[in-house]
């Protein structure tokens, strides 16, 4: 009879079990301590203000890792530990995540990735504004034998993978050209890319009408991609190359990410109705989120000054342009316009971070480079100053050319992403934007702590939580037992950028700890030499047996 019972009460058992499953608790504000374990942790993170990457408040608390992982997060952790750090009431967050990064060429110089990690940066995503490297595959095997000190993954980027197949044509693709360029981005999301980047201001993907990345853009949707572009124009045009951006969204069914959200003269102090056209999407559907960078100031290539018609075809089209009477005229006539459009009466807005043949440039703004070669101070004369600068190198450029209003209200946006636009910077070298070396500071300090323009959770969920979400990195971007130990620890009241246009090469201030992948690469705020990052596969990754 007992066991008659017994089969009987575990029948019923099971029966409940299987009608009401048991459901995983929502996530607490305040997490109690994780049960004690005799297994012993290999660091143990004690009494810090935990900003766990949710948006939920701090609260006072201890992180355990082993291995790689995040071992228990909670109060009053009794875990024995082979280290035990007391971060005396820091700030202890995830590793914060910047999706928007450009070093391609910069590993291998600077594996260290020290104006990241000095910054809090544990993990970064590549490949931006249409800018990749094609084969995703081989690239991943080449930063992973680099061993670099941060995470990385990289979207493939529309620029590169056009001009594979068709170089610098000012043209529609054929039909077999089009199908070659799906399959390149279709193999690079099996490769592991996280999405499809456009740089529509950039050639040649300026060349290409909206039916060419929409078609390109479907190949990485198969794959469960994310759209990401730096769009058309982000001046007098933004309402229409906003308008562009959306609707591949809507007609790929694909997230949607606007890249460096901002907004330029003559459109200074609209961004309300800029971004009113993301809310709206959002309302009607469409999965748009958006990033910015912390800065009035922008940073790209000398050539985004030129006409888009005047660089087809590549350097010796250029310069054949460029000697040819008529057509230099007719460059600058636009050139000309464009000024009047931006509203600007010289070109002192435009700085020079680096010119490789002739560093002395950089660091001085076009009208300070053309007093030198003893020109005229006029536009006109200008304009011949960046056209002799353009046909010998493709110099990199600061453009002050933005609204500290516009830069405040779309922060204060909730779903504004905190990412640099910056990449791996040799120490020393050029006078690059400062957002390589203080984004993230510079939002705790300036914008949190002084302006008090965003919460001190909500900055940290849109470095951490926020494009972790958006980009599939599923065991990343919050601090909960089980996922990956990518922790950084600041203190909230020292944390300063110190890098500034004038005198950019400096590290960031007040970040004391960071781990990446459970290994202590910042310690007592010294790069302690570990390289220990990992790839950030996609969603659509499937491993190729050959490696």
């Amino acid at each position: 009879m007992m066991v008659f019972y017994f089969l009987l009460i575990s029948l019923f058992t099971f029966l409940l079990s299987t009608q009401f499953p048991e459901q995983p608790p929502a996530p607490a504000t305040k997490p109690t301590a994780i049960e004690s374990t005799a297994t012993e942790a290999d660091f143990l993170l004690k009494n810090g203000k935990i900003v766990d990457g949710t948006g939920n408040s701090w609260y006072y608390g201890d992180v355990a890792v082993l291995g790689d992982r995040i071992m228990a997060v909670g109060t009053s952790l009794d875990i024995p530990a082979k280290k035990v750090i007391d971060v005396k009431k820091k700030v202890i967050a995830p590793g914060f995540i910047d999706v928007h990064t450009h070093i391609e060429g910069d590993e291998k110089a600077s594996p260290k990735a020290e104006n990241f990690i000095y910054d809090g940066v544990t993990s970064i995503i590549t490949g931006n504004c249409g800018i990749s490297r094609t084969d995703i595959g081989q690239y991943y095997r080449y930063i992973d034998s680099l061993r670099v000190s941060v995470n990385i993954g990289s979207f493939i980027g529309h620029n590169d993978v056009r001009k594979a197949v068709m170089q610098m044509a000012n043209r529609r693709p054929t039909a077999e050209e089009l199908s070659r360029m799906e399959n390149l981005v279709a193999q690079a999301m099996r490769d592991g890319a996280n999405g499809f980047s456009t740089g529509l201001i950039y050639t040649p993907g300026t060349y290409a009408g909206t039916a060419e990345v929409v078609a390109l853009a479907k190949a990485a949707a198969k794959h469960q991609g994310v759209y990401t572009s730096h769009i058309r124009n982000e001046t007098n045009k933004i309402f229409e190359a906003i308008d562009e951006a959306l609707n591949v969204g809507r007609k790929t069914g694909m997230p949607v990410q606007v890249s460096h959200f901002k907004i330029g003269k003559p459109n200074w102090n609209r961004s309300n109705e800029t971004l009113a056209m993301i809310k709206k999407a959002r309302e009607e559907g469409l999965e748009v989120t958006i990033d910015q960078y912390p800065y009035t100031a922008s940073s790209t290539t000398i050539y985004t000054l030129i006409p888009a018609w005047a660089l087809a075809g590549g350097q010796d089209s250029i310069s054949y342009r460029f000697h040819q009477p008529a057509i230099r005229k007719k460059i600058i006539a636009e050139m000309v316009s464009d000024m009047k459009r931006r509203q600007r009466p010289d070109f002192s807005y435009c700085v020079v971070a680096q010119f490789l043949p002739k560093p002395a440039y950089n660091g001085k703004n076009i009208s300070e480079i053309n007093a030198l070669l003893h020109r005229s101070k006029t536009i006109p004369a200008e304009i011949e100053t960046i056209l002799d600068l353009a046909e010998q190198s493709s110099a990199q450029m600061v453009f002050h050319s933005m609204n500290e209003a516009d830069v405040e209200y779309i922060m204060q946006y909730p779903f504004t992403m905190v990412t640099s636009d910056g990449g791996i910077r040799e120490f020393g070298v050029g006078v690059p934007h400062p957002r390589s070396y203080g984004t993230n500071a510079r939002v705790l300090s300036h914008y949190v702590r002084d302006r008090k323009i965003i919460m001190l959770e909500d900055a940290i969920r849109r470095m951490t939580s926020l494009p972790a979400q958006k980009f599939a990195l599923q065991d990343r971007g919050l601090l909960r037992k089980g996922m990956m130990a990518d922790i950084v620890v600041f203190d909230p009241n020292t944390i300063q950028d110190l890098s500034t246009f004038t005198k950019p090469h400096a590290y960031t201030k007040g970040v004391e700890y960071v781990l990446v992948n459970g290994q202590l690469t910042l310690a007592e705020g010294k790069h302690t030499g570990v390289r220990n990052g990992d790839i950030l596969y996609g969603p659509g990754y499937q491993p190729n047996p050959l490696y």
